[in-house]
């Protein structure tokens, strides 16, 4: 039986419910990178490092709440706080003390946060970042690098994985202020020195589609004081890597000190929730002016800011994970991983590597070298393979037979959390041999 049959075999309440929602919802599914062919699994519950569908298979989960879940599901140490303030209210509609304990541990964490200010997702957070930068250069265009993703607002969604170079719907006259460049220093210099219209630089600090693509050792340091020295703010967006790679983020790991942070994800537990944070000037334009006085003032509204059950859930959360365990933890379980997958891949003589940084792991397969027995840093690996990645449906094939063996990948990867056991390693690596043997088998891989 082929891989997608077993698959399709395995799920019919999956299946049935897919037809419902195709019904309801484009394409039957509520986030772009859910989308499967031939339907995408439907869960039902979660614990820990594992969850289950609705056809009560279970799955070791690397998805982990898209990245939201360094904790795994439904860790106590935020759940319990979640679960009392249900008890009390999820919407005062008023401020509340939360929300101040919340920002505190932002700042606590944060190198560069000397102020924050909530949204609801991390798409809002680097929308509201944007806007800061403008409000203070007085300059209205922002350079991006070439598939770095910061979200789907119009300023961002060109050239990143969910948006063509022109994606539908964004106006011309919105990407003329949005400068696209390669992450190479000397394209930065000749890009600003070509346009007087540029007041600030965003970048993914782990590299183009949250590491997918690496960016070159020393760019962050050198590309900050490439800003400082043109006046331009340096604005990192640890929407992903916040709070993961370390409790500061990568920013705490690299000695950098960025203008604006983006951050959401690991920011809320598990919970609804992004922030803005850096340098309180930059954060004031949000204030508003004392009586007498006539200062612009940047609005932001928003029903769901720092709601009593976000604030609650990211306040547990951040002071669970502030000594750096749990960081530690998950880093070296996705070490171990990527090494026992690359040595499936050197076992039945596969070119392709499983690679990453901190706690996430990417899948490229395809190329011409098969992997020996160990990790690997992206930095020293061929951009050119890791930047073409494996066929589409190569990565589809994968992600079906991996969860008809109880394993759930976010795309080309995924991220442990601190949960993630010596046991969930092992039958990963077991299921991925026998994924691996069923794409040579269809003839999707070189036998």
């Amino acid at each position: 039986m082929g891989i997608e049959q077993a698959y399709v075999d395995a799920h019919p309440a999956s299946r049935a419910l897919y037809e419902r929602a195709r019904r309801v919802v484009p394409s039957g599914v509520t986030h772009d990178s859910r989308y499967l062919r031939p339907f995408p699994i439907y869960a039902a519950r979660a614990q820990g490092s594992r969850k289950w569908d609705v056809d009560g298979h279970e799955y070791i989960d690397y998805v982990m709440g898209h990245g939201a879940l360094l904790l795994g599901h439904n860790h106590p140490a935020v759940m319990g706080p979640a679960a009392e303030q249900l008890s009390r209210g999820t919407h005062y509609g008023a401020s509340h003390q939360a929300e101040i304990e919340w920002a505190e541990e932002v700042i606590r964490l944060v190198p560069s946060a000397e102020a924050v200010r909530f949204t609801s997702s991390g798409t809002e957070a680097t929308l509201m970042a944007l806007r800061l930068a403008r409000a203070h250069s007085g300059r209205p265009a922002v350079l991006k690098f070439d598939r770095h993703f910061h979200g789907w607002h119009d300023y961002v969604i060109g050239s990143s994985r969910y948006g063509a170079a022109a994606p539908p719907g964004v106006p011309a006259a919105t990407l003329d202020t949005v400068v696209v460049v390669a992450p190479q220093m000397h394209v930065v210099r000749e890009t600003v020195a070509g346009r007087d219209d540029i007041g600030a630089v965003i970048v993914e600090p782990a590299g183009a589609s949250s590491g997918t693509i690496p960016l070159p050792r020393g760019f962050l340091q050198e590309l900050e004081s490439f800003c400082r020295q043109r006046g331009l703010l340096f604005i990192m967006d640890e929407v992903v890597t916040g709070f993961r790679w370390t409790p500061g983020g990568i920013q705490q790991e690299e000695g950098l000190s960025p203008d604006l942070t983006t951050l959401a994800k690991i920011l809320a537990g598990g919970f609804p929730g992004g922030a803005v944070a850096g340098r309180r000037d930059l954060l004031d334009q949000l204030a508003f002016p004392a009586p007498g006085e006539h200062a612009e003032k940047v609005g932001h509204p928003g029903t769901f800011n720092a709601n009593p059950l976000s604030s609650v859930a990211g306040t547990a959360c951040l002071r669970e994970i502030a000594d750096g365990r749990h960081q530690s933890r998950s880093r070296a379980l996705a070490s171990r991983l990527r090494t026992g997958m690359n040595a499936e891949l050197h076992r039945l003589g596969l070119p392709g590597f499983v690679y990453g940084q901190a706690s996430e792991f990417r899948i490229v397969l395809g190329g011409d070298t098969v992997p020996t027995p160990r990790d690997y840093d992206p930095r020293d690996l061929p951009l050119e393979l890791l930047s073409a990645g494996s066929s589409r449906e190569t990565e589809r094939l994968l992600n079906l037979s991996l969860l008809t063996r109880g394993v759930h990948l976010f795309g080309n990867g995924g991220t442990t959390s601190s949960v993630h056991t010596e046991d969930d390693l092992a039958q990963t690596v077991e299921a991925w041999a026998a994924a691996l043997q069923a794409l040579c088998d269809e003839s999707v891989l070189p036998s």
